[in-house]
């Protein structure tokens, strides 16, 4: 009986989850990709094993299109759960404390789209949210996800999306976070929002700007490389480096680094 109980708790919260979902992504059609998706499966042949893999979802459904054959290496979970039970299946998996920071980061992104990107630059945008996965062996996983829309609906949401999915160690303690960027014309992601769903950040105080020049930083771009990506002047650049390292109370692009490496969702 107390097993009864436990699957008929869960199966409530699922249903929770698949409403306020719904609410998030509901569209008024549903797109084919047909050729699209098939070329992207073609690729997945040639990918190396990593700790990352990706899939092709459908929030229209609430299905994956795709899913890598990467999964398994990253998470010792056969895709095929995936591909047939769909998303109820992977919010199953999500850590219970951050579904509710998950849901509502998903809505925010969403709300940011609607009402502060232009329908023609839709296509050009990234969306990147982080939270906690039960992988095959029972431990909860760091779970970054990264997505770019594919297609959209009559109202102009995007509903199928290409997204990468980077497994880090459970051991890093990480807030649960949301950024959007947009690809400009020089080809670089620029960061238009950021936002914490956990406790707030000590790097709050730290623009969508700043955070775009640390992350071409880390990359060891120079600031004439980084001006030129971002469409501003190289003083422009230096002062943002030197505001960075106050606001972070750091003395080098160094000691930034290392700093990223103890709190990976900053960008």
């Amino acid at each position: 009986m107390l097993h009864l109980w436990f699957i008929a708790i869960e199966e409530m919260i699922l249903k929770d989850i698949k409403q306020a979902y719904r609410g998030i992504f509901e569209s008024y059609d549903n797109p084919s990709l047909e050729e699209h998706i098939k070329k992207i499966i073609e690729l997945d042949i040639y990918l190396p094993y990593s700790s990352t893999f990706f899939c092709i979802t459908n929030t229209q459904d609430l299905s994956f299109e795709y899913v890598s054959k990467n999964m398994k290496a990253c998470l010792g979970l056969d895709k095929s759960l995936f591909e047939e039970k769909g998303m109820r299946y992977f919010w199953s998996r999500i850590h219970p404390d951050d579904i509710e920071r998950w849901l509502q980061a998903l809505n925010a992104l969403m709300d940011f789209t609607l009402d502060k990107i232009d329908v023609e630059n839709r296509h050009h945008m990234s969306y990147t949210w982080n939270y906690r996965f039960k992988n095959a062996q029972d431990k909860y996983v760091n779970i970054i996800q990264n997505t770019t829309p594919l297609e959209f609906d009559t109202n102009h949401k995007p509903i199928i999306g290409l997204a990468h999915y980077t497994v880090l160690n459970a051991d890093v303690e990480m807030q649960v976070t949301a950024s959007a960027k947009l690809l400009n014309d020089q080809k670089e992601y620029e960061t238009l929002y950021f936002s914490s769903f956990s406790q707030k950040l000590l790097t709050n105080g730290i623009s969508n700007r700043e955070r775009d020049i640390i992350r071409l930083l880390v990359l060891n771009k120079s600031s004439k490389e980084i001006a030129k990506k971002l469409n501003i002047s190289p003083n422009t650049v230096d002062t943002h480096r030197r505001n960075i390292l106050k606001k972070l109370n750091i003395a080098s692009t160094g000691e930034l680094i290392g700093m990223l490496k103890m709190n990976r969702n900053m960008l």
